[in-house]
């Protein structure tokens, strides 16, 4: 049965908890199955961490929020150590710089798994404890939304190196020609963010009415197909199609086409966890950047959405809209509502604003759980190896 986090009950939270971490092993064990050590031979990206050091820190983040006490994410906020005598200046990740995670002498994988499995014990544990109200929730609601996010980062990371999915489909599911097409909204007033009820992440605060003008919108994700007629039209090597910021990033890359597609004679094949595969015509582009889908739109005469648009359709309840299938480019700066309040992870929205581009929906790696039309997703607008892809407007 599918029930969202933000409002679980304590027994669906324990349900869940432990769902989540029979994931990230499993997820963890695919590393050394494939050949890696699970840390030192990872190769060092800015877009990943390594294994070892990001499964200290689900475990590390859980005892931090649930087990010490922790009013926020600021260093020497808990009211209890760690059971682990080294844990905060290794999974803390205001105090371990990306690149240092490298370098730390961690301990063997089965001592660490130890250790994570007596944390998620003394949470479940206090879970039985706490009363069913959201208050008293929140915590393991924020702990499973953040386990629940590393385990999307596992699976962008398998993608990145290559590395079989244990359990996730690895495909989209194909958009049916029938179902291509363009949706009027009439626009208008609508409540934008969260309300407060259940679980809420920071950015989404407060909630707040919102007027749309009324605009078009495809039904669907631009496809391999449409996108494939951009590249073959030469979009890659057109500069006015290109923002400046896309223009400079396009300079420093050897693309001619998405990061994923390989060239098999006159047809496009994509590389999908370690395979290559045939690359279904009428499956959702994935794995372009904001700049890549800004440059189809420019080519095409469409625009991307704003996120309220967004947000404003998956709220409409119309059936011909589809959304889920990956997370999607818009045109809006991930950006604070106005009377925005940094939550107990503190460093989980505000660090972002202005730098960050904001994508809205789900991905095939997103837990049912995670999915809200409320949920803004923000990563740097060059990011191609997430599970993204684009719609377009009208312009």
């Amino acid at each position: 049965m599918t029930f969202s986090f933000r409002t679980a009950t304590a027994s669906q939270l324990a349900t869940a908890l432990q769902d989540a971490r029979n994931y990230t092993l499993a997820m963890f064990d695919r590393f050394a199955s494939a050949g890696y050590d699970q840390q030192s031979r990872v190769p060092q990206l800015e877009t990943i961490n390594p294994p070892l050091w990001e499964l200290g820190h689900i475990a590390w983040f859980a005892e931090w929020h649930v087990l010490r006490g922790a009013e926020s994410s600021a260093p020497g906020s808990a009211k209890r150590g760690s059971l682990l005598t080294l844990g905060d200046a290794w999974f803390d990740s205001n105090l371990v710089p990306h690149a240092a995670r490298w370098e730390l002498p961690l301990p063997p994988a089965g001592q660490l798994k130890t250790w994570c499995h007596e944390v998620l014990d003394r949470v479940l544990d206090q879970l039985l404890r706490t009363p069913n109200h959201d208050d008293a929730l929140y915590p393991f609601r924020l702990v499973l939304a953040h386990e629940d996010m590393h385990g999307e980062a596992f699976a962008i990371t398998m993608q990145t190196l290559g590395i079989g999915l244990p359990a996730l489909p690895q495909v989209v599911q194909p958009i049916p020609r029938w179902a291509q097409g363009e949706i009027r909204f009439p626009g208008g007033s609508f409540q934008q963010g969260s309300d407060g009820a259940g679980f809420a992440f920071d950015n989404e605060k407060p909630a707040h009415r919102r007027r749309v003008p009324a605009f078009i919108m495809d039904s669907t994700l631009v496809s391999n197909d449409q996108f494939g007629e951009f590249v073959s039209d030469g979009g890659y090597e057109v500069s006015r199609y290109w923002s400046k910021a896309g223009r400079e990033w396009l300079m420093g890359q050897e693309q001619s086409a998405p990061r994923t597609w390989r060239r098999d004679g006159k047809r496009w094949r994509g590389e999908r966890f370690g395979e290559l595969a045939a690359l279904p015509s009428n499956e959702p582009v994935r794995h372009v950047n904001l700049y890549e889908a800004q440059a189809y739109c420019a080519w095409a005469g469409r625009r991307l959405p704003t996120e309220e648009e967004w947000e404003f359709a998956a709220q409409s309840g119309h059936a011909a809209l589809r959304w889920g299938d990956l997370w999607e480019w818009t045109c809006s700066p991930f950006e604070p509502y106005e009377g925005f309040v940094a939550d107990a992870y503190r460093e989980y929205s505000a660090p972002w604003f202005s730098s960050h581009q904001v994508l809205r929906g789900a991905s095939f790696a997103t837990r049912p759980r995670m999915r809200s039309a409320k949920y803004r997703n923000f990563y740097l607008p060059e990011r191609n190896d997430i599970f993204a892809g684009f719609r377009t407007c009208a312009l």
